[in-house]
């Protein structure tokens, strides 16, 4: 229709979305599909919001979010991340982690500037670009490094045009981290380009194997750096639509300026089950994340007995399984374990060009759940080869 923005109709919808809503309708379907954690959010953390609502506390609040909330936040990332934000004017209480992408790209894009994404990346980036007239410069990442910013393959993206670069570690899809000491070999990059990076830390509280590391942690590009965090993952609070952002004085009263018009402020109730999640949730965080790792070591190793290379995630509760072997491309292998095994993954190829050849297993699910979608793989593996 002649109508219609050009630039939203010429988005493709989300790769994760159709494989979830195609199994929905079919019965006795395991789905690791999408990233949403099976524990339902810690009592204490609901019932403070009941609270606060059983109270009156339903209205409105600042622009930028509860300034307790806010306080509580900024103290968290200091204690656990050595990362120093002001509570009054370098924090925005958003809805969920996406919004606070989008303030991204609004507040710092003109038409024709690059963003550079990585490939593969979660697919919600991309389109965020074009939405705000950015143009997307893919990053491409490789399994035999981990996935993980190579310096020279840094530089080689890098025009006059970038403004800013997008990361996401640990890393949705693919399970993959950046330690302080890979960090250390880009920042040099960074200062001297000059260009923004928006590093999306959700997962931050499910890294496994190492210290979570942040480029906010290191001073010479602070002010370049804007952190996107949530509760979702960490406290699974999906449903509540709570995250937030942190950056530079001048750049969050553009993003609030945004925020104000299209948002005005993050749900109020949500905010007082933020600030019980963040105070008093710790705990909570650490008893999820333990049976997270407990079903990471089951599924990665019976993936690679099985003949699919699978390398070791190192956060997140992804993995991102090599099906090369299968000489089958991702969407046909993932059709085809939905319609003969009833075990639904997500494409590879729907988070970017590089994912070809791969495919995304959640293990945000009971470890029952797994077991049996590893006996229908293997099933279907067999089924292959005869």
């Amino acid at each position: 229709m002649k109508c219609l923005s050009t630039k939203a109709t010429s988005i493709k919808p989300s790769g994760i979305r159709k494989f979830f809503d195609l199994a929905s309708t079919m019965e006795g379907v395991i789905s690791l599909g999408v990233g949403e954690p099976d524990f339902a959010t810690p009592w204490h953390i609901c019932e403070n919001a009941i609270h606060y609502m059983s109270t009156g506390h339903t209205h409105y609040t600042a622009n930028r979010g509860l300034l307790e909330l806010r306080e509580e936040i900024c103290k968290f990332h200091k204690e656990h991340y050595n990362q120093v934000y002001d509570p009054e004017n370098e924090v925005i209480v958003t809805i969920g982690g996406s919004e606070a992408i989008d303030l991204c790209m609004r507040a710092l894009l003109n038409p024709g500037d690059e963003v550079i994404v990585l490939d593969p990346n979660y697919v919600a980036y991309a389109p965020s670009v074009i939405l705000s007239d950015g143009v997307v410069v893919p990053l491409k990442l490789k399994e035999e490094n981990d996935f993980k910013i190579l310096p020279e393959d840094l530089k080689k993206v890098i025009t006059p045009k970038t403004k800013a670069m997008i990361i996401n570690y640990p890393s949705n899809p693919t399970g993959g981290v950046m330690t302080k000491e890979d960090y250390a070999k880009i920042i040099d990059i960074i200062k001297e380009s000059g260009i923004y990076v928006i590093s999306d830390e959700i997962y931050a509280e499910l890294s496994f194997d190492q210290p979570f590391a942040s480029l906010a942690q290191f001073d010479e590009i602070k002010s370049q750096i804007i952190v996107v965090n949530g509760f979702s993952k960490a406290y699974a609070m999906t449903g509540w639509r709570l995250g937030y952002c942190m950056a530079n004085k001048e750049l969050s009263s553009v993003m609030n300026k945004i925020h104000q018009y299209v948002i005005m402020s993050a749900p109020v109730m949500s905010q007082y089950a933020g600030i019980e999640a963040i105070k008093n949730g710790y705990d909570d965080v650490l008893m999820m994340k333990e049976d997270y790792l407990k079903r990471r070591n089951f599924l990665v190793n019976r993936l690679n007995r099985m003949g699919l290379k699978t390398n070791m995630p190192h956060g997140t509760f992804y993995v991102f399984c090599n099906i090369q072997s299968t000489g089958l491309d991702s969407e046909t292998f993932c059709e085809r374990l939905l319609q003969e095994q009833k075990v639904a993954c997500v494409p590879g190829n729907a988070f970017g060009d590089s994912g070809e050849g791969y495919v995304r297993i959640s293990y945000a699910y009971s470890i029952d759940h797994i077991k049996e979608a590893i006996v229908r793989l293997e099933q279907f593996l067999k089924d292959l080869e005869n």
